[in-house]
């Protein structure tokens, strides 16, 4: 059946590259993909033994299932009602999937023009960062009607552990809202906490395996506190696109009265960070704005 099933994935990125990976291996799906750099996409066809296409337009006609997973709401647009987007070609009753980290409005807007089209659009934003993409264990936040959901789910289970629906559309990218948020602030408490200790003369790799057992515990403390002990940034989830997200958190805020103190000083420290030059580490390096002091 999954082989009767023809999906288009737009956008090879760190992410993306990946997940349509496991949606052609794992999933077994007929996939092509298209990416701005062809030389990417002919890499993943031969690697995949798949497809890929000159245009968003012509990787998703005729499929079944059409994902995007680009930079921001403007990229988005641009695969999508731009010149040779997606959605020119998409047949009647396909699911548009976009796993961009964007806005909650860009996302109601392209699902209101879908309908026009006779398709449907749904946000699942993700989280797991690359390592997640590449071992297939993202969880995958979704906005959706109930019955579109529950077609597309099995498609994106091929590359996710947890598939969750939130809501109607737009409720993919709250979600992932509120996943920036917490994770900006562990972020910011792990790097002081082990400042501190530093400062205090603690052996931080002793600290860590004893604390990280109890309630100060966190899967940022689990996997990062060892390469912050030893200032290592050159890898995962970048500065850059840490700040993209949480301005979209802040603006969100801004129209629905959240307030959000943490987070728009833990943007700013980000952005420390970046003018330090390190826009393309690891979001653990607010540990290294702090040792700069």
């Amino acid at each position: 059946m999954t082989k009767s099933v023809k999906v288009a994935f737009i956008g090879l990125g760190v992410m993306g590259y990946p997940m349509a990976g496991h949606l052609r291996k794992k999933g077994g799906f007929d996939v092509t993909v298209y990416n701005r750099t062809t030389a990417k996409a002919e890499k993943w066809a031969q690697e995949c033994d798949g497809k890929h296409a000159a245009t968003p337009a012509l990787a998703a006609k005729d499929a079944d299932f059409v994902f995007a997973c680009v930079g921001n709401d403007d990229d988005l647009r641009s695969v999508t009602i731009g010149p040779d987007g997606a959605f020119s070609t998409m047949k009647k009753d396909a699911i548009f999937i976009d796993n961009t980290t964007a806005s909650a409005e860009v996302a109601r807007e392209l699902a209101s023009k879908a309908q026009t089209l006779g398709f449907h659009f749904i946000d699942a934003p993700v989280s797991g960062g690359q390592a997640g993409a590449e071992n297939g264990v993202l969880t995958v936040m979704v906005g959706a009607e109930e019955s579109i959901f529950n077609r597309a789910k099995p498609v994106i289970e091929a590359y996710a552990r947890s598939v969750g629906l939130m809501g109607p559309v737009g409720s993919g990218q709250l979600a992932k809202m509120v996943n920036q948020i917490c994770i900006a602030g562990i972020v910011q408490g792990l790097a002081e906490g082990i400042h501190f200790a530093k400062k205090a003369g603690l052996d931080v790799e002793k600290l860590i395996s004893v604390i990280s057992k109890g309630a100060a515990g966190s899967w940022q403390m689990e996997n990062r506190s060892a390469t912050m002990n030893i200032g290592k940034y050159d890898f995962g989830f970048a500065v850059d696109w840490m700040r993209k997200d949480l301005g979209i958190c802040l603006e969100e805020a801004n129209r629905n009265g959240a307030m959000l103190p943490l987070t728009a000083l833990v943007d700013q420290f980000y952005k420390e960070v970046q003018n330090m030059g390190g826009g393309r580490w690891d979001t653990s390096s607010l540990l290294a704005r702090l040792e700069r002091q």
